[in-house]
C-alpha cells in the first residue's frame, strides 16, 4: 500500500515557484520514493553509484540536461563540486522545479546549498511516517507503544521488516558508513557505546561531561559525536525556553531521538509489552509525542520552533510550541488515566507567562478529549493542530 506523504503537497506547490528543491532527512525515511512519486517523468540519478558520480563529475552540464523535464539527484552531497554547476544551469534555464536534490547527511548537504544555491532552493525535511499519515490505513496501530517500539520508518510497514532485524542493520550501516563520511572516528566501539548511552538518556538534560566519563572519551569528543548524530538525523537537542519568568531556569538542552524505534533497539527492548515496566517508558512516550508535533509542522512546510521549559525547583513543561508571539505549552503523560496533579505545571506556567488556558494542552496515553478550565486534554491520537 502506497502511503500518501503529507509533505508531498507542499513540495509539489513550491516546485512551481523555485528552481531547486532539496529534500533531506534520515536514511530510509522515504525521500527517494517521495521524489519519484511527485516527479515521475524526471530523470533519476543516484550519486552513490560510482559510474553515475563519474558521469556527473566529467560532464556536469550534460548530466544536468539529461531530461527536458528535470532531474532527481539522490545523495547529492557525494559530489560537492556539482552544486556550482547547478547554480549556473538553473540561472541559464530559469525554469522552476527543474532540480530535485535529496540527501541524508544534512550538514554536508546544507553546507553546499548555502554556499552555491542560496536564494534558488527550497529546503524540506522528511522524517519517517507520522501517526497522521498512517491513520485509516492497514498499518494503523491502536496502541501508542506499538508505534514507539516499532518506530515509523517506512520499511517497517510497507516491507514488513521486523524491528529486531531492521534497526541493528540500520545502526551498523550508519556507524560504518555515514559516520565516517562526516568525521574520522577511531574507536567505533566507543561510538556505539555512546549511542546506547544516548538512548538511555532520552528526555534528559544533555550532560556532556557525564557521557564523556561513561564512554571513556573527552568532552570535546562527545560534542563532536553529538553533532554527527544530529547531522545524520539520529538525535536532536531540544533547546530550553530562555525567557525568565522571575525564576532561575534551565539553560541546557534535552536529548531526543528522531525515531523511538531506533532508541528502543539501542535499549535492547524486544517488544512493545516490555515498555509497560521499562524505566524509559515515560521518556519514550514524551519523545514520541514531540516527534509527532515536529512532523506535523514539517509536513506543512513549517519550520518547528520547539522548546521545553524548566526552573531550578523541578517545575517543567515538556514542550513549548512557539508561533509568533503565542506559546502553546504541552504536558505529556504516558498514563492511561487522568489525575488532577497532571495540570500542576500547566497552571504554574499560566501564572508565570500569562498564557491562556485555551492554549495549554495535556497530551496523554488515554482516550478522552476534553476542554477544561485549566487546559485542553487530548489523547495521543488527537494531537493539537498548530
Amino acid at each position: 500500500m502506497l502511503i500518501n506523504r503529507q509533505l508531498g503537497e507542499k513540495i509539489r506547490d513550491i516546485a512551481g515557484k523555485m528552481p531547486v528543491v532539496s529534500i533531506t532527512g534520515p536514511r530510509q525515511s522515504g525521500k527517494t520514493t517521495l521524489a519519484k512519486q511527485i516527479f515521475p517523468d524526471y530523470e533519476y540519478a543516484n550519486l552513490e553509484n560510482p559510474l553515475t558520480r563519474q558521469f556527473a563529475r566529467d560532464n556536469p552540464f550534460r548530466f544536468l540536461q539529461q531530461s527536458e523535464r528535470g532531474i532527481v539527484i539522490d545523495e547529492a552531497q557525494h559530489l560537492p563540486e556539482l552544486f556550482s554547476y547547478i547554480q549556473v544551469h538553473v540561472d541559464n534555464t530559469r525554469r522552476n522545479g527543474e532540480i530535485i536534490l535529496t540527501g541524508s547527511q544534512n550538514f554536508l548537504l546544507m553546507e553546499k546549498i548555502t554556499q552555491s544555491l542560496a536564494g534558488r532552493v527550497a529546503i524540506f525535511n522528511l522524517l519517517p511516517f507520522s501517526v497522521r499519515e498512517l491513520a485509516g490505513t492497514s498499518y494503523e496501530q491502536k496502541d501508542a507503544f506499538a508505534y514507539i517500539y516499532r518506530g515509523l520508518f517506512p520499511r517497517i510497514y510497507d516491507q514488513q521488516a521486523p524491528p529486531d532485524v531492521f534497526y541493528p542493520s540500520y545502526i551498523q550501516t550508519y556507524v560504518e558508513r555515514d559516520v565516517r563520511q562526516v568525521q574520522s572516528i577511531g574507536d567505533l566501539a566507543a561510538f556505539e557505546r555512546f549511542l546506547q548511552l544516548c538512548a538511555g538518556r532520552v528526555g534528559q538534560i544533555f550532560n556532556q561531561s557525564a557521557l564523556a566519563n561513561e564512554t571513556g572519551v573527552s568532552a570535546p569528543t562527545i560534542a563532536r559525536w553529538m553533532s554527527v548524530l544530529q547531522t545524520g538525523f539520529v538525535t536532536y537537542l531540544l533547546p530550553p525556553f530562555f525567557k525568565n519568568f522571575n525564576k532561575r531556569i534551565t539553560k541546557t538542552p534535552k536529548l531526543y531521538f528522531y525515531d523511538t524505534g531506533l532508541a528502543c533497539s539501542l535499549l535492547r527492548i524486544r517488544s512493545a509489552a516490555e515498555l509497560d515496566q521499562h524505566f524509559a517508558r515515560g521518556a519514550l512516550f514524551e519523545n514520541f509525542i514531540i516527534n509527532e508535533v515536529m512532523k506535523n509542522l514539517l509536513n506543512k512546510g513549517v519550520r518547528p520552533d520547539l522548546y521545553f521549559w524548566a526552573d531550578s525547583t523541578g517545575n517543567e513543561i515538556d514542550l513549548l510550541v512557539s508561533q509568533g508571539q503565542r506559546l502553546y505549552p504541552l504536558e505529556i503523560k504516558s498514563a492511561d488515566t487522568l489525575r488532577p496533579d497532571f495540570f500542576k505545571n500547566l497552571e504554574l506556567f499560566q501564572k508565570l507567562s500569562g498564557t491562556a488556558p485555551d492554549d495549554c494542552y495535556l497530551v496523554y496515553q488515554g482516550t478522552e478529549n476534553q476542554d477544561r478550565t485549566n487546559g485542553k486534554v487530548r489523547n495521543w491520537q488527537a494531537l493539537p493542530e498548530f
